[in-house]
């Protein structure tokens, strides 16, 4: 499986491909920042951040796209930054077909270090001993990108399993539909 993490931001875009599958070692494919300058027009920053992200997606052809999920922030601004380039980012991704899921920075935190409440160097330390790296991705951002796609990895086979589960009982409780009221 390969997953691109995206930690989205209008500034600094974390970008990250990791390949491999749950309870095997993970390969980091590709890591990087996607910038934009914080004086330019909003727009153009989306443009360029989405400009930046198909790059990405073109280049390392990922299976999934896992996306950090925009929690509330005391600072609407930010927030609302942080949440139009991940929609961008998500944008993208169907574009191409590809399934986008969504994972709160807790859990992320929670799936790489085993602590929901893990601090930034934590995170990129983590990052760094399971994708076997010299030193841990610069800036945080990126690192968080990496483990936004681990987390994902992970998660994926449960999280599948669960979807197709709700699928299933949907299905089932769906009401039947007859032609001229026979059945």
């Amino acid at each position: 499986m390969k997953v691109l993490g995206v930690d989205p931001g209008l500034t600094r875009c974390g970008i990250g491909v990791v390949e491999g599958v749950a309870g095997r070692p993970l390969k980091m494919a590709g890591v990087g920042v996607v910038r934009t300058p914080a004086d330019a027009d909003i727009a153009d920053r989306l443009v360029l951040i989405e400009r930046g992200i198909e790059e990405w997606l073109e280049s390392h052809r990922p299976e999934f796209v896992a996306v950090e999920r925009v929690f509330s922030q005391h600072n609407v601004r930010t927030v609302m930054g942080t949440a139009q380039a991940s929609a961008v980012a998500m944008l993208c991704a169907a574009r191409r077909g590809l399934p986008v899921a969504l994972h709160t920075p807790s859990e992320v935190k929670a799936a790489v270090t085993g602590s929901g409440r893990a601090d930034k160097a934590q995170v990129g330390a983590m990052v760094t001993r399971l994708l076997r790296l010299d030193a841990p991705p610069k800036p945080a951002d990126a690192a968080d990108a990496l483990a936004l796609a681990i987390c994902h990895i992970w998660r994926a086979p449960a999280v599948n399993r669960l979807q197709q589960a709700q699928a299933a009982v949907r299905r089932s409780a769906a009401p039947v539909r007859t032609l001229k009221g026979t059945r």
